[in-house]
């Protein structure tokens, strides 16, 4: 096989990455790879010119490869050393006695600028070691006289040889109190705030180039509570009782749910644009109170390769990770299309093999009580979904435009935060509504609401617009303000469209 001069520059590339990032094992692996590219270049080259020229490329590279081994030697040499306890009763060569010190003139009341040994630091990270750094920085940042400081580090080297009586303490001046006793006072008061520290809540874990990856899932789609409950939620009782059947209940009855009532895999929400599914997704999040994982085809897409298909795995395993969770993956169509295609890309077919892996892996981890990783799915386009994505998402739900009773009541929603006339009447605006999304009606109302607005600053000039009161453009909405408004705004939904979603529930939709 051909080597090519773009995968070793690549690789040099990456190497060179890692190298500035302190990776330094992936960045011997890939200078290895590119050492062997480079030989297998050289073999095939007749020109011997060309030839000299790839050699020296061939040195310049080991140089750089010799260099992040030796800079890979020297940090495993520091970890070693760093992690080396001394042994009880040993004394390091140079370290001196503390009963010498103690009798040392070095630690004369004359001279406050020569400091007691440092104390060991226990590099376990415990509460203990914590602490200890406190003491050190409060009894540096105390030091209040000469003869204060003097004491307090006499102080310091009593706490560890315990070969000074209390009693033997120079308590010559009201200053020498205040340094002794402010560092002590801080020192019950970081122990108070040891104590009283809430524990960190548990964090996933991976290593190496993956841990970038973690933490930009983590960043971009973890959200802990999206805050959003059925009552937000206008309409669309059916789709919320099927929700509650297909994700909540399990979580309330993880007893019930065993066997043939396991949980479902996943859910697919089908319907025209702007109909609530993504509010819907959010409010189930909400009501289980699980980890919601917001996920899109540009989330899960890399330009290097085999890295979407480490994005969707690590998706899963975080997921399970912080189970019980909720993916919510927004237009599954553009992520997750038929397969086999002519347009069809391999990399893109390498991210849909690993996602229904991974989906099918969900199964085994739903079997431990209240560890469940729901995937939800929303498209407008289900004719277009894959076959195998299609059977794992086993709830397939209708999401349909707003009922009379419904438009009514987002009408309410929209409109709560304006003044309305008294003589505004709802339903009759919620049947002249008829045929209208959510998203369709939220519009209405937004323009409605600044038709007074309009009428009052037209033909004025910037500088009277921003002389105007409050009070004269925030005025009540009328039924004039949303006829002009159903004027201007017209459904964005057609009947083909509606008739289409008709057919495809009708052959595919289990609700």
């Amino acid at each position: 096989m051909a080597v090519s001069i773009k995968e070793i520059s690549d690789n040099v590339r990456l190497a060179r990455e890692m190298t500035m990032l302190g990776n330094y094992e992936s960045s011997e692996v890939y200078y290895e790879g590119c050492l062997q590219m480079i030989s297998k270049l050289i073999l095939v080259i007749s020109d011997s010119l060309r030839k000299t020229k790839w050699q020296q490329v061939q040195k310049q590279v080991s140089s750089e490869y010799e260099h992040v081994k030796i800079l890979k030697t020297m940090l495993q040499t520091l970890r070693l050393e760093t992690s080396v306890e001394v042994p009880t009763g040993v004394r390091k060569r140079d370290e001196p006695n503390l009963a010498d010190i103690t009798n040392s003139d070095a630690f004369s009341q004359n001279d406050p600028d020569i400091w007691p040994p440092p104390t060991p630091v226990d590099h376990s990270n415990g509460p203990k070691s914590r602490i200890a750094v406190a003491k050190r920085s409060d009894a540096k940042k105390y030091p209040a006289s000469r003869a204060g400081s003097s004491t307090a580090k006499k102080l310091e080297i009593n706490r560890h040889s315990k070969s000074i009586k209390k009693e033997e303490r120079p308590t010559s001046s009201r200053s020498e109190r205040i340094g002794d006793n402010k560092p002590e006072k801080d020192h019950k008061d970081s122990e108070n705030n040891e104590k009283n520290e809430p524990t960190d809540e548990k964090k996933f874990e991976c290593h190496g180039m993956e841990r970038e990856l973690a933490d930009t899932l983590e960043r971009d789609i973890v959200q802990k509570n999206p805050n959003i409950h059925w009552d937000d939620i206008a309409d669309l009782h059916e789709a919320k009782r099927l929700l509650e059947e297909a994700v909540v209940w399990p979580m309330w009855m993880p007893d019930f749910f065993k066997g043939i009532r396991r949980p479902w895999k996943g859910v697919l929400m089908v319907g025209p644009p702007g109909t609530g599914k993504t509010m819907l997704a959010k409010a189930v999040a909400t009501e289980c109170g699980t980890t919601f994982f917001n996920v899109s085809s540009s989330t899960l897409t890399s330009k290097y390769r085999g890295e979407s298909e480490k994005m969707v795995r690590l998706l899963f395993e975080m997921a399970r990770f912080y189970a019980p969770s909720t993916i919510f993956i927004d237009e599954i169509d553009s992520l997750c299309s038929r397969r086999g295609s002519e347009s069809e890309h391999e990399a893109s077919r390498r991210v849909k093999s690993e996602l229904l892996v991974q989906m099918d892996g969900i199964t085994a981890n739903n079997e431990e009580p209240g560890k469940v990783v729901m995937v939800l799915a929303a498209t407008n386009f289900p004719w277009d979904i894959d076959e195998a994505l299609r059977r794992r998402l086993e709830k397939r739900i209708y999401i349909p435009l707003p009922t009379m009773e419904g438009r009514e009541a987002l009408l309410k929603i929209n409109l709560r935060e304006v003044k309305l006339d008294p003589d505004i009447n709802l339903t009759t605006i919620a049947k002249r509504l008829d045929g209208f999304s959510g998203a369709d009606i939220t519009n209405v109302c937004r323009d409605a609401s600044m038709m007074s607005m309009r009428r009052k600053i037209c033909g004025l000039r910037p500088d009277q617009i921003k002389q105007l009161p409050k009070e004269e453009l925030d005025l009540p909405v009328t039924m004039r303000d949303f006829e002009e408004a159903l004027d201007k705004n017209n459904k964005s939904v057609s009947k083909e469209d509606l008739d289409k979603y008709e057919r495809w529930m009708n052959e595919f939709g289990s609700s």
